[in-house]
This record gives structure tokens, sequence and C-alpha cells, in this order.
């Protein structure tokens, strides 16, 4: 993966004929975010009990089946995983829960919380308690971020795929970077006192905060104090935009959903797209409401990211990629990755697995 990203590490758990699974890794605190969750039996179970949230495009199996998965590997962890995507999401989970006994719940277990993206941008929420055997408790509903912490924001958009469908945004959190340029035209001086900016920064104390720091101008030096940290740090911080990911999938080519995808995921740093049919499919890919190589490279020239990772990839084409990126024509500026064509493990035979033997 590229490396724009200063807290988020993203990795593609999949490959371009595989379900998709994109996880984000937030490198200060170890944990995870998780985009779609289809075929996932491969991941390690550390990997499942890092994961913090869950956001789903829709409910056809291959973005959703491997929710099972999930609940088995962290159904039992003292935590609460929050889990996202459109109407409808809160029955669909109930329904799982439903399909398993769970006299055996304790108290230690941890919680799902189901959140419904609605079209209006409300979000309606739905917690499922593990000590309660995932009795459901609807929490009302809510406007605002979707998903947030110091180090990144998601955000979500409808998008239509003969159902709702949600396209996601994360964008990086905000750094403490200095300027050396800008802090020497204030006649500021670096020096310890940074330390206590920053860690004011990350604590979000610094509107309306007094600092001391030094400055200086020719053969003047003296302590001065800033009533209100946060308009010096602006004064002296590096310009510079956070970086972003977008995810999109299972959309058709439309108006409406080039509009909805411009207006959230134009210039992200990188963007994880399906590319599912080739250009000679067209119409295969219209009445499927999916992308072919034509739309992706519209998409791509409209929306502009610095690297774009093509993905879902139809099994129809299971003799190969090449095709595919040999169609893929990116304008000037974006990068395209290419990953292998599978990467979760092949099924066995019976033949394959080993005789017992007699003790």
């Amino acid at each position: 993966m590229p490396k724009p990203f200063r807290y988020l590490e993203p990795t593609f758990f999949a490959g371009l004929f595989d379900d998709p699974l994109l996880l984000v890794r937030v490198r200060p605190t170890g944990r995870a975010i998780l985009f779609d969750c289809g075929k996932i039996h491969h991941l390690a179970k550390r990997v499942y009990t890092s994961i913090d949230a869950i956001f789903i495009s829709h409910a056809h199996m291959d973005h959703f089946m491997g929710m099972d998965s999930v609940i088995r590997h962290s159904h039992a962890s003292p935590r609460t995983i929050d889990v996202f995507g459109p109407p409808g999401l809160s029955g669909r989970m109930a329904n799982k829960f439903a399909c398993y006994d769970w006299n055996l719940a304790d108290t230690f277990w941890g919680n799902f919380r189901v959140s419904e993206v609605n079209n209006d941008g409300s979000i309606a929420s739905t917690l499922f308690s593990g000590p309660q055997a995932f009795a459901a408790t609807p929490e009302g509903e809510r406007t605002g971020v979707l998903y947030g912490n110091r180090h990144l924001t998601v955000t979500a958009v409808h998008c239509e795929h003969r159902i709702a469908v949600l396209a996601y945004r994360v964008d990086e959190g905000a750094a403490f970077v200095i300027d050396d340029a800008r802090i020497a035209d204030e006649g500021v001086r670096k020096g310890e006192w940074l330390k206590t900016m920053e860690k004011m920064f990350h604590n979000g104390a610094m509107e309306g905060s007094p600092i001391r720091y030094p400055w200086s101008r020719g053969d003047i030096v003296e302590e001065r104090v800033e009533h209100d940290a946060a308009a010096l740090y602006r004064r002296i911080r590096k310009l510079e935009k956070p970086a972003s990911i977008g995810y999109v999938t299972d959309i058709g080519f439309s108006e409406g959903n080039m509009e909805s995808i411009a207006g959230l995921l134009e210039g992200v740093s990188l963007l994880v797209c399906e590319c599912a049919f080739l250009a000679s499919e067209r119409k295969k890919a219209q009445l499927s409401r999916h992308l072919c190589s034509t739309e992706f490279n519209m998409m791509l020239d409209r929306l502009r990211p610095s690297y774009v990772l093509p993905m879902h990839f139809s099994k129809t084409y299971q003799r190969g990629s090449e095709p595919l990126y040999r169609q893929i024509e990116p304008p000037s500026g974006v990068t395209v990755l290419k990953i292998p064509d599978r990467l979760t493990p092949r099924p066995i035979m019976e033949s394959e697995v080993p005789k017992p033997e007699e003790l």
C-alpha cells in the first residue's frame, strides 16, 4: 500500500476475484476498522479481536456472510463493536443472533451496536447485549458524524444497486506539524514548550488556553504569552491536507450515483473501488448495476484520487486479470495499485485430508 498516511495502515485482505475486504489499522492504538464482511475466514483471530467497527456496504452474501465469523471470534470479548450499514441492517443482525442458542451467555460478554444510515443522514442505532443473549434494545436516532475518534473520521453516502448501498470515506485526523518557515516568520523559537502545545493539541485543550513561548527579533529575546494556544498554532502549523480513503463497491453507473460519489470522494488519497466487468460487457454491467472498465475510467477522471486499487472483478474472468489492467486508463497523477488475483486459501478435496493413524 502507498504511504501517504500518518496514523492509518490500509490492508486489502482479498484478491481481485475474492470478496472485498478492506481493513484499516490505526497505528497509534493498534485497533482497526473493517469495510465489508464477506468471505473472511482467512483472517487471524488477533485481527478479529482488534476490530472496533465494521462498515457494511449492503447485505448481499459476498459482503455480509462473514459476520457470523466476526460474532464467533468476538462475542465473548468484553467490548462493544459498532456495525454500520444501510436501512434494514439491524433486522438482519437480529436474525443472525436468533440463529444460535445463547444459553451460556455470561456477564463479561461483549455487545454489538448496529447503526442504520438513513438516506436523510440520520443514524438509528440498536444495541445487541451479549450478557442478555444479544437481546435488542433500540437506542434512538442521531445526526452528525457517522464514526470518529482522534485519528480518523468516517462518513458515508447512499448509492443505488437496485437496493441501498453505502459508499464510505475515511479521513485521517489532523497531525501536529510545525512549519519551520512560518515559525521563523513569527519570530517564535522552538523549545520544550512545543511539547506542551502538542500535548494540548492531542487532548483537545488548545482553544482559549494560554501558553508561554520564546520570541526573538534580531538581538531581542523575550518570553511571551499567547492567551489562545490554538491561535498561535494556526500561525505556525504546516498547512497540509489530511490523507483519506474511499471505499466504493456494487454501484451502477448513473448520474445520481456519480454525483453522490463525487461529492464524497473527489480527491481522496486512496480509492478502493470495484471494477467488475470489461468494456465489452458494459451492457451486462448496467443490467447488474456494476461498473465496467469504461465507467471505472470515467469515474477516475472525475474523482482524481492519488492512488486507486481496483477490486471485485467478476469471477466470469477466472482465467486471469491482465485484460482488466490493460483496460484501466488512469488520468495523469493517478497511480493504479495491482493486487493478486486470489488471496483467500483454496478449498481442499477429501484426498488432501490426512488419514487418521491407529494408536
